[in-house]
């Protein structure tokens, strides 16, 4: 698998290098040192996790001309065309109309504003405060994925640096204690509160929310952008040094309920039962998120109870 996705990575470069770069010095001479080339954005291959399984849909070689929104007239839509010519002439390039908007020409602020879902301020290379709050992690990973070859001008990098840079310290924080909130919210509290009851439907839910809130604090103290979902644990394997945060994961998704730890048992707010094999992994997986937070000066103790800390991290905040 890694093999393959070294492969695809290559092609793509090499189709710059061999095709696009000597098109764009013969063609567009005057205007190369504007654009900027690369590969980023949505597709696993962007991510380096594409695979065979890759292959079904919108996957090919190509890859991504950003310039200036006001260069698009002049000569940016000249630009589109040769590029798409040297596609159709390309052997085996797989280029389907759905991955065709994902690469070629397209204005520096159509490619991060299509991405995060706002109107991008690539310009001057700042965002609000409440654009920050307003954004998905996913979507963060997206915009900041993959490889740019060229950028004499540095337009499109400047504002890839500025998300790069991570959240605001306000904002971080926030997302932090939502997910904290989160994490004690679905797998601390709730879970055995539906385990008790017998709902093992939304004690289920409750794992998977929790699950999902663990993976997001775990990139959140890395200060990294986790990418869209069904990536998320793979590129936590690969974040994770040490691989004991990872295995914990693993293992709690592989657990379902266990009706017969809660039978005879009675809810109890301050009393976990430590039967179920599902509220041992998630209080280790607290201590785990707990540490990181210590170490990085949130708290002064580790309490696998995130959400009594919750407003600690809050309390930071300028």
């Amino acid at each position: 698998m890694e093999n393959h996705q070294v492969d695809v990575r290559e092609k793509n470069r090499r189709f710059y290098d061999e095709h696009v770069a000597p098109m764009i010095a013969s063609e567009f001479g005057e205007y190369a040192s504007r654009i900027a080339v690369g590969l980023s954005g949505e597709g696993s291959d962007c991510f380096g996790f594409d695979d065979e399984i890759s292959r079904d849909h919108d996957f090919g070689t190509g890859v991504c001309l950003w310039i200036p929104s006001e260069d698009m007239d002049v000569y940016g839509y000249a630009l589109s065309a040769e590029y798409e010519t040297l596609v159709a002439k390309k052997e085996r390039s797989f280029y389907t109309e759905r991955l065709s908007e994902r690469r070629g020409v397209m204005t520096i602020h159509d490619f991060y504003s299509n991405i995060l879902r706002i109107d991008c301020d690539t310009r001057s290379c700042t965002m609000t405060e409440q654009q920050w709050l307003n954004l998905d992690h996913a979507c963060l990973a997206t915009a900041v994925n993959g490889e740019v070859y060229r950028d004499d001008l540095g337009a499109f990098t400047g504002f890839r640096e500025l998300l790069l840079g991570y959240y605001p310290e306000k904002v971080w924080r926030i997302r932090l204690a939502e997910k904290m909130h989160d994490y004690s919210a679905s797998l601390q509290v709730n879970y055995a509160r539906c385990m008790t009851r017998r709902d093992t439907v939304a004690a289920e839910l409750c794992k998977a929310k929790g699950l999902e809130a663990a993976m997001e604090l775990f990139f959140l103290l890395k200060r990294v952008y986790p990418p869209y979902y069904k990536w998320t644990y793979r590129a936590l394997k690969k974040l994770d040094e040490t691989g004991q945060f990872a295995a914990r994961i693993e293992e709690l998704a592989s657990l379902s309920c266990d009706p017969e730890a809660w039978e005879d048992t009675k809810y109890h707010p301050n009393r976990q039962n430590l039967k179920d094999r599902i509220v041992c992994i998630s209080e280790d997986i607290g201590y785990d998120l707990a540490e990181m937070l210590k170490n990085q000066g949130f708290t002064k103790h580790m309490n696998p109870y995130l959400e009594a800390d919750v407003k600690r991290v809050l309390s930071g905040m300028n």
